[in-house]
């Protein structure tokens, strides 16, 4: 039978995911489910007959189950690993992942995969950090900047990550540090260059410490103006643009490599929509091909 992926949310990641699920030829079907009226029989009229519209995201049949609707997953990955279907959830607040990891236990008793954070941070960020990390002898720092958003959701919740309390990693221990404090200059690949980056809510370093469980420090950072920090724990000032728009992300790893100290740096400049579909499509495919074992995933992740 021909596999099924089911995308729940069909803004800009979740779109994208759906015609690169058939663009790569994966070899599956897709399923579009999406609250509001009319946006995932528009989708699907774009994608034509391998594609079709429901109306319940929780309805029998699908293989993997994508989320990239906004926050939160957790109830809902509940549901579908209870009914042995894997999930791939893009999301990124930190609450929510926290959750997800959460059902670890759920996923290995059903036998099913669920890989957390597929987006482009956290997402792309546990991948580059892994390829830097295979560089060196010892890792002991890992060091991430993130800048730009997607669609509207994700620039609510990076909205609030800037007035929350940003998780770090430091020598065996959890910080929890103020966030929009910290600023350091982050340089991203051009043309987005550099930027002032802050503490933020950020999902990356909980899930990070679970891929490189011996690292000594990890933090995250978000590129943020003046005017972010200030109006942080308040209601957005203007609507966030549908599409996001040109993002950054990089990542710095600091270790040891033929008894020297080295740091290796890596960046990737592009629309955050376009990379956090790439990833959560990458790892849907994966996962369709068994290649993921049972229990949470995480990118970055040696299995």
């Amino acid at each position: 039978m021909t596999p099924v992926v089911r995308v729940i949310g069909a803004g800009a990641v979740g779109s994208r995911v759906a015609r690169s699920v058939l663009a790569w030829g994966l070899g599956a079907d897709v399923e579009i489910v999406d609250i509001r009226v009319g946006i995932a029989e528009r989708l699907v009229g774009q994608l034509g007959e391998r594609a079709r519209a429901l109306t319940d995201p929780r309805r029998s049949g699908a293989d993997v189950v994508v989320l990239a609707l906004p926050v939160p997953h957790c109830d809902l990955a509940r549901e579908l690993l209870e009914a042995g279907v894997a999930v791939v959830s893009a999301g990124d607040d930190l609450a929510d992942v926290r959750a997800l990891v959460s059902l670890d236990a759920l996923a290995r008793r059903r036998e099913v995969s669920l890989v957390v954070g597929a987006a482009m941070s956290p997402g792309l960020s546990g991948l580059m950090a892994r390829h830097l990390a295979d560089g060196l002898d010892r890792l002991d720092e890992i060091h991430v900047a993130v800048h730009g958003t997607g669609g509207p959701a994700c620039a609510q919740q990076h909205h609030r990550a800037l007035g929350g309390t940003a998780l770090g990693w430091h020598d065996g221990a959890w910080t929890q540090r103020p966030a929009g404090s910290g600023r350091e200059l982050a340089w991203f690949p051009e043309p987005v260059g550099a930027k002032d980056c802050y503490r933020a809510e950020l999902a990356d370093p909980l899930l990070l410490a679970g891929v490189f469980p011996g690292v000594r420090r990890i933090s995250a950072r978000l590129s943020a103006t003046r005017r972010d920090r200030l109006t942080a724990r308040l209601p957005m000032l203007t609507p966030p643009h549908p599409e996001g728009g040109l993002g950054g992300l990089r990542v710095e790893v600091r270790g040891q490599r033929r008894g020297e100290r080295v740091t290796l740096i890596a960046g990737v400049a592009e629309r955050t929509a376009i990379a956090a579909a790439a990833v959560a499509t990458a790892v849907t495919e994966v996962v369709l091909s068994g290649r993921t074992a049972p229990g949470v995933v995480r990118a970055g992740d040696a299995t």
